[in-house]
């Protein structure tokens, strides 16, 4: 059986103690605009894609840390990959668990379906698919009320949408995220702060 590969790299997500002055930074150098924001995260794009930057304020996220220089959690939190298809996501993730490498998270961020690996030194990366056609449905869904309303998604279970997956469930029963409740916590470096 041939490996599933990602078809694009998609995002890189920062965690900062410089929330304000990063914003800044990457609107001026990449002429990027701000897709949502809010006091602990924000998303940014320069072209079509729903965002191209993330980044988790942790003044709000860990507010008793003082470090702004890159110690700690300050950094890369994530770097992240879109695969072409639901199946594709879905058949890489069984390899991977064949192999004994698991995600620590999945979730239905509601324009992504995620899955979230960290390598052995502890680097992150998010393995996902668009759930949207286009690029103007994701914008939009970003900069909507239900994504205001639960910016970091549900999680889901893998091997339970796996098994239907192989029972023969369309690809778009899966696509719209139907519940936006419980908000999922972060999981990973970030949710450990």
């Amino acid at each position: 059986m041939s490996r599933i590969r990602p078809q694009k790299f998609v995002h890189i997500v920062y965690r900062t103690r410089r929330f304000e002055q990063m914003l800044a930074w990457y609107q001026v150098v990449f002429d990027a605009r701000v897709q949502y924001q809010n006091p602990a995260l924000a998303f940014l794009t320069y072209d079509d894609e729903h965002h191209r930057f993330a980044f988790a304020n942790l003044a709000v996220l860990q507010p008793d840390g003082i470090e702004t220089d890159k110690q700690g959690l300050v950094g890369v939190d994530h770097v992240a990959y879109t695969y072409a298809s639901l199946s594709d996501l879905f058949e890489n993730y069984e390899q991977l668990k064949a192999k004994g490498i698991m995600p620590y998270w999945c979730v239905h961020h509601g324009m992504t379906i995620s899955m979230y690996y960290v390598d052995p030194d502890g680097n992150q990366m998010e393995f996902q698919i668009d759930t949207f056609d286009s690029s103007e449905e994701a914008n939009a869904f970003m900069c909507g009320p239900i994504n205001a309303g639960n910016p970091i998604g549900v999680e889901y279970d893998p091997d339970d949408w796996l098994a239907r997956i192989h029972a023969g469930a369309p690809a778009s029963d899966f696509l719209v995220r139907r519940l936006h409740e419980p908000i999922s916590p972060i999981r990973g470096a970030l949710g450990s702060v």
